[in-house]
């Protein structure tokens, strides 16, 4: 039996966008068994995955942080003799565990650390979006349509009956949107007064308005609710990451920044609006299911001025989000709901 490794050990949104890889990798092997390495905060999605055998968790920042506690990890990987090895993480740990883990064939992208320890390294190409790069590194063919694949999750009764029972008093005759005003990085995060007047918009247009996000996110979401008016609601650290794709397939849209609630929306197919402030779409991580859209202020020699973003703007001005006024994004929405 043919036995696969995936290390994924970057953020929840690279985590997602690898699961068509994972799918299309069973799909051509479907005797094989397909284990993941993933970090603690993917390990739901991973686990989530039908077609995913095992999930190894290894914590970068704590247990697992030194050389000799990678060494003993990897030496326990190899025990499960794999045939090959899929890295779409690009980190000098990702290759250092697949080279030791030794399998007879290791494959990675071109702009990987350490890209030596591999065996084949497959082309980064920087103007594909993400799923069509992971499909190039298991060598799978598609065409212009065919990489659009919806990430599979499968989603437990308990799960289900949490989300469910949360709907059961709320007034099923609004239309439902759900903002992600959070992210990791500050300058990806769509100013906090701007969000307000969307949600104020909204919620005066017949929508009821739930705030998502983690739990990180629970202050963010409260300072914007505290200043929105009515049918406004607070979730953010709520609901699991498997919990939130079930809670967004019951909405008429998700409003993210360019983050990880973005592919979540894109798991729930449902019309996502990612809005870019310090980044753009052509990075490659946009939503790309028929029903969801982008918008951006491009019209800045300063943007972008990185891939992930920074915690305070290089320049100090942040004009690739204060710049984006609310009345396109409202205008935007508009059209995507009435559509």
């Amino acid at each position: 039996m043919k036995k696969f490794l995936i290390i994924q050990t970057a953020f929840i949104g690279d985590a997602i966008l690898t699961l068509p890889m994972i799918e299309k990798l069973k799909e051509s092997n479907p005797d094989s068994l397909i284990d993941v390495l993933s970090i603690p905060s993917t390990e739901e999605i991973f686990k989530s995955s039908p077609f995913v055998n095992k999930v190894y968790v290894i914590d970068k920042k704590s247990k697992y942080k030194g050389f000799f506690s990678i060494f003993k990890f990897s030496k326990k990987l190899k025990k499960n003799n794999y045939t090959k090895i899929y890295s779409p993480h690009r980190s000098f740990r990702s290759a250092i565990i697949a080279k030791l883990i030794n399998a007879n064939e290791s494959y990675s992208f071109s702009n990987s650390n350490f890209k030596f320890l591999y065996s084949d390294i497959i082309n980064y190409n920087k103007d594909k979006h993400e799923v069509q790069r992971n499909l190039d590194l298991i060598l799978h063919a598609y065409d212009e349509k065919s990489w659009k694949i919806i990430p599979k999750l499968n989603i437990d009764d308990r799960s289900k009956n949490k989300v469910d029972d949360f709907f059961v008093n709320l007034e099923a005759k609004n239309k439902f949107a759900a903002i992600a005003s959070g992210s990791i990085w500050e300058t990806k995060r769509y100013p906090q007064n701007y969000f307000v007047e969307i949600v104020r918009n909204l919620a005066a247009d017949s929508f009821t308005v739930f705030l998502i996000g983690s739990k990180v996110d629970e202050k963010l979401c409260g300072s914007i609710l505290e200043n929105s008016g009515q049918n406004v609601i607070n979730v953010a650290g709520k609901f699991s990451l498997i919990e939130s794709v079930y809670f967004l397939k019951r909405m008429d849209i998700l409003i993210a920044n360019d983050s990880a609630p973005t592919h979540l929306g894109v798991c729930a197919d449902i019309p996502v609006l990612t809005i870019y402030c310090s980044t753009v779409q052509n990075f490659g991580f946009y939503p790309y299911n028929n029903k969801s859209s982008y918008i951006s202020y491009d019209n800045l020699d300063c943007k972008p001025c990185g891939i992930h973003g920074f915690n305070n703007c290089p320049i100090k001005t942040f004009d690739c989000g204060n710049l984006l006024k609310p009345e396109k994004i409202l205008l935007k929405i508009k059209e995507m709901t009435n559509a």
